[in-house]
């Protein structure tokens, strides 16, 4: 099944149970997709695309968390956790640091990279090899320390 496809079913699914924030949550990312698919016209969107959508919502709701608590909104903090929930239900389950650092030492061995100018054509390996399932700011800071 499609990511498109369990979207669209888990908004009917929320609708039916009356769950009003997931069902909202749903059809606010259904629309982020919609505007993702007519930007790659004439091509079609692919589940890739549309996990970058998702992943660009979980960011921002990640920073909204962090202003909202510098600005004692805990009502605010509260709804962005329960939409951050949402969308990470439907990413892929993340690579915990060990995994990281291995898929690292592999990469950086196969492109014999051996100085930091080396750390771009390294890093879209990685993301090619993980397909983000890796935590960028982590996988960054493990190939800095080990490009140094």
């Amino acid at each position: 099944m499609s990511l498109r496809t369990q979207i669209l079913d888990d908004i009917k699914t929320a609708m039916k149970q009356r769950n009003q924030l997931r069902a909202d949550t749903l059809r606010f990312l259904q629309a982020a997709v919609k505007n993702r698919e007519i930007e790659l016209r004439p091509n079609e969107i692919k589940d890739e695309d549309i996990l970058s959508v998702i992943k660009k919502l979980v960011k921002q709701r990640k920073e909204s968390i962090e202003q909202f608590e510098k600005a004692g909104r805990n009502d605010l903090v509260e709804k962005e956790k329960s939409e951050l929930a949402i969308y990470e239900g439907f990413l892929p389950k993340a690579m915990d640091r060990a995994d990281v650092e291995k898929v690292v030492a592999a990469v950086i061995a196969d492109l014999k990279a051996t100085t930091i100018k080396d750390m771009g054509s390294v890093m879209k390996e990685i993301t090619a090899r993980t397909a983000g399932a890796a935590d960028n700011k982590v996988v960054s800071e493990i190939v800095r320390s080990k490009l140094q």
